[in-house]
């Protein structure tokens, strides 16, 4: 089964994006940040897709994790979409330029999330 990885340090948010993920047929895995993401990507990165993680979060942020995500050629393929608050554009810009495929801004509609997700190329 194809794996995805959501990444916040909300625990509800965590949930709202997993249940929707989920509902794609993925098998998801959660981590509350950055350093968590990296170890659970260092375990298993077998069949892991998809990455939906937040900007702001304590020990090491969404956009340090990308960064990380994108140095590691065996990662490059791996669909990483931030999922945050950081609602200005030149942030937004930064996200991309760092190697993000997609931004959803919060809060978000499921609707939103399969609409980025489809742009991505994983349909619902």
């Amino acid at each position: 089964m194809t794996k995805a990885l959501v990444v916040d340090d909300s625990k509800a948010v965590r949930m709202i994006l997993a249940k929707t993920i989920r509902g794609l047929g993925f098998d998801v895995r959660e981590a509350a940040n950055g350093v968590e993401a990296l170890k659970l990507i260092e375990t298993d990165k077998t069949d892991l897709k998809l990455v939906l993680s937040d900007w702001n979060m304590p020990e090491m942020d969404g956009l340090e994790l990308l960064k990380r995500l994108r140095k590691d050629p065996e990662l490059s393929s791996l669909i990483v979409i931030m999922v945050t608050t950081e609602t200005e554009m030149a942030q937004m810009a930064v996200a991309m330029e760092a190697g993000a495929n997609e931004y959803v801004m919060k809060p978000f509609t499921k609707e939103i999330l399969i609409e980025k997700l489809e742009l991505v190329g994983i349909h619902s």
